[in-house]
């Protein structure tokens, strides 16, 4: 499938998707409250321009030197503010050779992911107690829904760069990875308590607090 192919079935999965996105989030009242500077008011419609609604730089590559090999470029209320209220998130996610989002979840949205260049592997777990593992490798064109809550992980496995475009029906789709939230939390979670939780020493709890630590 060309790149245009692509990108057309990803504007028409979008527009889709908008559809069912005020499920979540509350329904407008007006035809749209572009955010403020402030981002918690309205502006005055008759300040609000076409530029509202407009960002530009998704089609360029993110900075993918990290210990993940990955990088986000979101449009949201904050860089789009006439996405205030309308219920949605979308961005871009490049993953270098071996890049992956840690194990985690959005609280608040569903995730659709459309890979437009690589392959990738996305995977959920249902919750107790069948603990299934539902994963898919993703080709370019390839379409895979997370079901919102759910915890999941996304890892590149082609042999160069891998390129999405992610959306979720929610302003705000909150996300916890589970690395960071149990090992990285202020003040710190009892060692002792989770060297039971997850059957290891104490010490090796306590090595994986500092790595995470903050």
């Amino acid at each position: 499938m060309s790149s245009i192919s692509v990108m057309i079935s990803t504007l028409g999965l979008i527009l889709n998707f908008m559809c069912i996105a005020l499920a979540f989030d509350a329904s407008p009242l007006q035809d749209f409250c572009v955010a403020d500077s402030t981002g918690k008011a309205c502006k005055d419609p008759n300040t609000v321009t076409p530029n509202d609604f407009f960002l530009s730089g998704l089609h360029l590559p993110g900075n993918t030197s990290n210990p993940y090999g990955a990088a986000v470029a979101v449009a949201s209320a904050a860089t789009v503010p006439g996405l205030n209220s309308l219920g949605l998130t979308f961005m871009r996610a490049d993953l270098a050779p071996n890049g992956f989002f840690p194990p985690h979840y959005h609280s608040r949205a569903t995730e659709l992911v459309v890979v437009l260049e690589g392959s990738m592997e996305v995977g959920f777990i249902t919750s107790y107690p069948q603990y299934k593992y539902y994963s898919k490798i993703l080709q370019e064109g390839d379409v895979f829904v997370v079901p919102v809550g759910l915890v999941h992980n996304v890892r590149n496995v082609a042999k160069g760069n891998t390129v999405a475009l992610v959306a979720f029906n929610s302003q705000n789709p909150g996300i916890t990875n589970l690395p960071n939230g149990i090992f990285a939390a202020k003040p710190a979670v009892d060692s002792v308590y989770l060297s039971k939780a997850f059957q290891l020493d104490v010490n090796t709890i306590v090595q994986l607090q500092k790595k995470f630590y903050m």
